[in-house]
């Protein structure tokens, strides 16, 4: 296989970081300048999880930097323990803090949770200096060495390739872990609780690891650097510190990998040269670094809002990456190939038991729904059977879209019962539905628009694996993630979506969006698909290639409900329609029934011609 451009530029960058302390002419101030970087790319690569990727913005890493070094300085000062010995516990140490902070912090939301990582950060760090067995603000001194097989770490040239080992190896874990089932629940915090939970997600549990995730690399940074320093002292682990990592972070590029070290490097190096210049150039002494960083933070917001990682491979990657069908599986790029190898390889998943047609698969009873005094749905019933299309159907405002998510789980229902093969699911949340089989798309789009098509169209197979983070990270679940890719792939086939497997779902057109949406959901193998208001938006041409699709699902078996309000699209299309207004059932009947019924035709202000149903190619 030929290699890309980007493997070349890791290798060379490998070969430039293994030879640079080899070579007899490097200062010592390079090292020590490279040192710094690797420890701070640790720390930097838990918030491109954490913040870039994950969303959750948090001021307080520096704090879980504390956390291990204190915990190895504590130990091996106090109690001669080997540095080695005090990782572990430094770890256990942060993952259990980070657990208990994470149940409290995560809570919050919007500009109240960077608040709450800004008020545990300064607890901690007050901590720190507060503690007579930490030396209060004079910290601990004489820690000693690192030391392996008789090798001492003491020397800056030493530990060197220890800090680096660890960056390198931080990175390929955090990489394989993005390309992951876990990778896309992470990534699916950004599109909303609601999204995420529907297809089984536990977005609280998601959080709270991810978060643990980032503080366990802090930790190793912070081991590193009690033993490169041989000495703590709260300082370095202070608020300001937090900032400047996140800082670090939003540099390089806070949605990308490799950004975390390119975002280390740039503004170590910056803040180390303003550091030596700036007073020369004033003639006085100060922290003017700090002002010149917020104006280059600003500028970069207005410039270059994605980082600086994202224009440096634009650089290089000038061209979108399509994906494969079945002639085309075998010529995708290089950075593909790979993946699509093992698709091809793959086993498919387990299929669930399916219902013989006309079975009952979702009965709703008189199901209620009022906010305050508002009653939103008036004791609405209906049935929906296995390997049929009814739609419910009805003016805007008349209650389709609250009684779509009382079904699902979105919402509470005030009284009333809702049956999905015989058991009651009202009171279940969204994941457990979804768990038993009931598949789902949204009024307005919700795909991952920076993901590609296949990964969007694999969340939906979230709940058909159990790959968690550790194994992910070591790569050992690649087998079982090309059985959710093999899904993917076949559910996009099946939509006719086959050759745009690596195309980034936001440029994707809004009818080409609204496909991959019923494809993630088909992706979850359920036995019963809810559409809301998939037609919205969609031109003419769309919505019979829509409508083909669905016509194609029923075909194979599948039992849909179809919110909509645009009858026209529906009339041609169901089995059955149910039809709503201001939140109770005004008709129910076959799609001829309801197309004569005068009460439709007066709700509808004006009626339905006899030619109204759509007409499907053949």
């Amino acid at each position: 296989m030929k290699p890309t451009a980007g493997r070349i530029a890791f290798v060379v960058a490998l070969v430039v970081l293994i030879a640079l302390p080899l070579a007899p002419n490097t200062p010592e101030f390079w090292i020590t300048l490279m040192n710094y970087i690797g420890l701070s790319s640790l720390v930097v690569l838990g918030l491109v999880l954490l913040t870039g990727v994950g969303g959750l913005t948090s001021f307080g890493q520096a704090a879980f930097v504390g956390i291990g070094a204190y915990m190895s300085g504590y130990l091996t000062t106090m109690y001669h323990l080997s540095p080695w010995l005090t990782l572990p516990a430094g770890l256990v140490a942060t993952g259990l803090i980070a657990l208990v902070i994470g149940l409290v912090t995560l809570r919050l939301s919007g500009h109240y949770l960077p608040l709450g990582t800004i008020a545990w950060g300064i607890s901690l760090y007050f901590l720190f200096g507060n503690m007579e067995f930490l030396g209060k603000y004079d910290g601990l001194n004489g820690l000693p060495p690192i030391t392996l097989f008789g090798w001492s770490f003491e020397k800056g040239r030493d530990i060197y390739y220890l800090i680096w080992l660890f960056v390198i190896a931080s990175v390929l874990a955090v990489q394989a872990l993005l390309d992951s089932r876990p990778g896309r629940a992470i990534r699916a915090l950004r599109g909303g609780a609601g999204m995420a939970e529907s297809f089984g997600i536990n977005t609280t549990r998601v959080k709270i690891v991810v978060f643990i995730y980032a503080a366990l690399l802090a930790s190793i940074s912070g081991w590193l650097y009690a033993h490169l320093q041989r000495s703590i002292n709260p300082t370095p682990f202070g608020v300001n510190a937090g900032i400047e990592y996140l800082f670090m972070a939003v540099v390089g590029g806070a949605a990308h990998v490799w950004g975390a070290l390119l975002g280390a490097g740039v503004v170590t190096i910056a803040r180390d040269q303003l550091q030596n210049w700036l007073p020369r150039l004033l003639g006085t002494n100060g922290n003017f670094e700090i002002i010149v960083f917020g104006v280059l933070l600003v500028f970069l917001l207005q410039r270059a809002p994605t980082g600086l990682w994202p224009i440096i491979t634009g650089l290089f990657n000038r061209g979108s990456v399509r994906g494969t069908d079945d002639d085309e599986l075998g010529t995708a790029t290089p950075t593909k190939s790979a993946s699509v190898r093992s698709v091809r390889e793959a086993e498919p998943l387990p299929k669930r038991e399916r219902p013989a047609s006309g079975d009952v698969v979702l009965e709703v009873k008189a199901i209620r729904k009022e906010f305050g005094g508002l009653v939103a749905v008036n004791d609405i019933s209906f049935k929906v059977r296995a390997g049929e299309i009814m739609g419910l159907i009805g003016p805007n405002g008349a209650g389709k879209s609250t009684t779509f998510n009382l079904v699902t789980g979105v919402l509470p229902i005030t009284r009333g019962e809702v049956l999905f093969r015989g058991d009651r699911i009202d009171g279940s949340l969204a994941r457990q539905i979804s768990a038993k089989g009931v598949g789902r798309t949204f009024q307005h789009v919700q795909l991952l628009p920076g993901m590609t098509v296949l990964d969007n169209v694999a969340l939906g197979a979230h709940l058909r694996s159990s790959v968690g983070m550790l194994r992910a990270s070591l790569r050992l679940d690649r087998k079982e993630e090309a059985r959710l890719r093999y899904e993917a792939v076949t559910q996009l086939k099946r939509v006719g979506l086959g050759n745009y497997l690596f195309e980034q779902a936001g440029n994707l057109a809004l009818g080409q969006q609204r496909i991959v949406e019923i494809a993630r959901a088909l992706a979850s193998d359920p036995v019963l698909l809810l559409l809301d208001e998939p037609a919205a938006g969609l031109r003419f041409k769309e919505k019979v290639a829509l409508a083909g699709v669905l016509k194609q699902l029923r075909a194979e078996g599948m039992s849909i409900l179809l919110v909509e309000h645009d009858m026209e699209f529906v009339m041609g299309l169901t089995d059955h329609l149910v039809v709503m207004e201001f939140g109770s059932k005004l008709a129910e009947g076959l799609p001829k029934e309801i197309q004569s019924n005068p009460k439709v035709l007066e709700a509808y202000l004006g009626g339905i011609d006899d030619d109204f149903a759509l007409e499907q190619p053949a």
